[in-house]
C-alpha cells in the first residue's frame, strides 16, 4: 500500500506522530487508495516556521511574476485534467463529468489569478493640501491557513490558494481527510510550476487536531475555512479572540422556485441536477423545491418519474448519474432525516433507502429521495442534510414563495424559474441569498465572480472573482509631501479654505 507524506519545509516528510490513516474509495471500500499522515500541532509549528521563510521570498517576487507561476499551474492542470478527474472520483465518488468540471474550475481560477498579477489596483487620489501626493496600494499579509472540504477537492482549494499566493502570501494547506490524494497532487503541480518550496506547506490529518492547530496558531494571521456552520462558529470564536482575518464559507438550505409560467422541462432538468448532483453534497445543492400551486401536481409527477430513473454507481463507470456519499456517517445522517421527515407527516415519494443491488453493497450509496407536503418551518425544510434529499413545498403566489425561501437561517443560493421579467428582477432584489439564478439551478458558480452567502452561510467575505484578492491583501496608504514645509492636514490650513 502506498504511503503518502506531508510537504513541510521544502520536503516530503513523515508526520511527527508516526501515524497514518487509510483513504478509501467511497464507491468501493475494499479499494484503499493509500495511507496518509495523521499530523499534529508539532507539524503545524514546523510548517509555520518554514512558511514564514517562504513568505519573505515570495512577497518580494513581483506580482506579475507570481501570476506567471500560477499560469504555469493552470497549464499543468489542463494537461492532466482527465487523470486528476479520475483520481478525484476514486477518492470522493462523484461522476467523472463532475470531477472534470471540478478540475476545470481550478484551471479557470489559475488563469484568472494570473491576470490579477497585473491588476492589484490601488488608488491615486488628490490630496487636500498643496504639493502633496496621496495613494493606496495592496500588500501581502503573511501566512494563510486554508482548511478545505471534501466535496470540491480541487476547485475550493484553488479558490482559496491561488488568490492568496498571487497576493504574495505563503500558504499552509489542510485538505479534508476524505480527499488527501487530490490535495497532494495539487501541491505537486505547484512545485512543478516553480513555486518556491517553502511558500506552500501541506498537512494531512484530522480536522479536530491539525485543523484546530492551524486555526489556533498565533503566527497564522489569516484563516479561510469552508465547512459546516457548527464548526465555522467555533473557528470564528477562536479567530475573533485572536484578532485574525477570517473568511467563513458554511452551510446552505437552497431553494429552487418554479412558478406557474415556467418552462417545466427546463426547470425539471435544473432541479434534478441541483438536488442530486454530487449526491446532494454541495453547499449550493437544491434541498428545497418550492412549487406554485398551478403546476405543483404535474411537475411533481414529472420529477418523481425522472428521479426514479437516475442510476447509482461508481462515478468512473459510464452511465452513472449519482455517486456515493462520502462516508458511512453521512449516510446515517441522511437516514436519520428520512425518519424525521416521515415522523413529521411528509410524504416519501421515492428513495429513502440504501440501494439493494449487490454491485453497490461495498459503497456508501443512497437513493435519490423526494418528500412532498413538507411544511415550512419543519426540520426537514430548515436543516442542512448534505445528501440526496429534496423537500417539496407548495405555495400559492410568488410572494409566498419568496417568503418561504427567505425563512431559513442560511442564505447561499436561490433559483427562480419564470417567464415574467418583472418577477425575475424582483427575485434578484428580494431573495435573501448571496447568489440568485434565473431559469438555472442553484449550482453553477463561475470563477470570475464572487461566491458566498449571507446570514449563517458566511461572515461577509467572498471567494472567487475580484473581491477575494482584497481579503488576502492589506491596504497600505502612502503620502508624499514635497512642499518643503510642515503642512498640518485637517487642522488649520486646508487648501480649499478662503485665504
Amino acid at each position: 500500500m502506498k504511503i503518502f507524506r506531508n510537504f513541510i519545509a521544502g520536503s516530503w516528510s513523515e508526520p511527527s506522530s508516526g501515524e497514518h490513516f487509510e483513504n478509501v474509495n467511497p464507491a468501493d471500500t475494499t479499494d484503499v487508495i493509500g495511507r496518509f499522515p495523521l499530523s499534529n500541532a508539532a507539524d503545524v509549528d514546523k510548517a509555520v516556521a518554514s512558511a514564514k521563510r517562504g513568505f519573505e521570498v515570495w512577497r518580494n517576487t513581483p506580482a506579475p511574476a507570481r501570476g506567471d507561476t500560477l499560469r504555469r499551474v493552470g497549464d499543468l492542470m489542463a494537461s492532466r485534467k482527465d487523470e486528476i478527474a479520475d483520481l478525484m472520483t476514486r477518492e470522493m465518488g462523484k461522476p467523472l463529468q463532475e470531477t472534470r468540471g471540478d478540475v476545470q474550475e481550478g484551471i479557470d481560477t489559475a488563469y484568472y489569478a494570473a491576470t490579477e498579477g497585473r491588476r492589484l489596483f490601488g488608488h491615486t487620489v488628490p490630496s487636500e493640501l498643496r504639493a502633496k501626493w496621496a495613494m493606496s496600494f495592496r500588500r501581502p499579509i503573511g501566512v494563510c491557513g486554508l482548511v478545505t472540504p471534501f466535496n470540491f477537492p480541487m476547485a475550493i482549494p484553488t479558490w482559496k490558494m491561488f488568490p492568496a499566493l498571487l497576493c504574495g502570501n505563503a500558504v499552509i494547506f489542510k485538505p479534508a481527510e476524505d480527499v488527501p490524494h487530490t490535495g497532494t497532487v495539487l501541491v505537486e503541480i505547484l512545485l512543478e510550476a516553480g513555486l518556491p518550496p517553502e511558500v506552500i506547506q501541506l498537512l494531512h490529518g484530522r480536522g479536530e487536531v491539525v485543523g484546530a492547530a492551524i486555526v489556533e496558531h498565533p503566527e497564522i494571521p489569516v484563516i479561510s475555512f469552508t465547512g459546516s456552520t457548527e464548526t465555522g462558529r467555533v473557528v470564528g470564536e477562536v479567530c475573533g479572540r485572536m484578532h485574525k482575518r477570517l473568511s467563513l464559507e458554511m452551510g446552505g438550505k437552497n431553494a429552487q422556485i418554479v412558478l406557474d409560467d415556467a418552462d417545466l422541462d427546463l426547470a425539471l432538468d435544473g432541479v434534478l441536477w441541483g438536488a442530486f448532483g454530487t449526491a446532494g453534497q454541495r453547499c449550493t445543492a437544491t434541498s428545497r423545491l418550492i412549487l406554485q400551486r398551478g403546476i405543483h401536481d404535474n411537475f411533481l409527477g414529472m420529477l418523481v418519474d425522472k428521479a426514479r430513473g437516475l442510476r447509482l454507481g461508481d462515478g468512473r463507470k459510464k452511465g452513472t448519474d449519482v455517486g456515493p456519499l462520502i462516508h458511512e456517517s453521512s449516510r446515517q445522517k441522511v437516514e436519520a432525516y428520512v425518519d424525521i421527515g416521515q415522523a413529521a407527516g411528509a410524504d416519501l415519494l421515492c428513495g429513502g433507502r440504501r440501494p439493494e443491488e449487490r454491485a453497490l453493497a461495498n459503497g456508501f450509496f443512497f437513493e435519490p429521495t423526494i418528500f412532498a407536503r413538507v411544511e415550512p418551518g419543519s426540520r426537514l425544510e430548515q436543516e442542512e442534510i448534505f445528501g440526496p434529499v429534496l423537500s417539496v413545498i407548495r405555495v400559492s403566489t410568488p410572494d409566498e414563495a419568496f417568503a418561504v425561501n427567505n425563512d431559513v437561517k442560511y442564505g447561499l443560493s436561490s433559483s427562480v424559474y419564470t417567464r415574467d421579467v418583472n418577477v425575475a428582477y424582483r427575485a434578484l432584489v428580494e431573495l435573501d441569498n448571496g447568489i440568485t439564478y434565473i431559469n438555472a439551478p442553484t449550482i453553477g458558480a463561475e470563477a470570475h465572480l464572487p461566491f458566498g452567502g449571507v446570514k449563517q452561510t458566511g461572515n461577509g467575505h467572498r471567494e472567487g472573482g475580484w473581491e477575494v484578492y482584497e481579503f488576502y491583501s492589506e491596504t497600505k496608504v502612502g503620502y508624499i509631501d514635497f512642499s518643503g514645509s510642515l503642512q498640518r492636514a485637517q487642522i488649520d490650513n486646508y487648501a480649499g479654505s478662503p485665504t
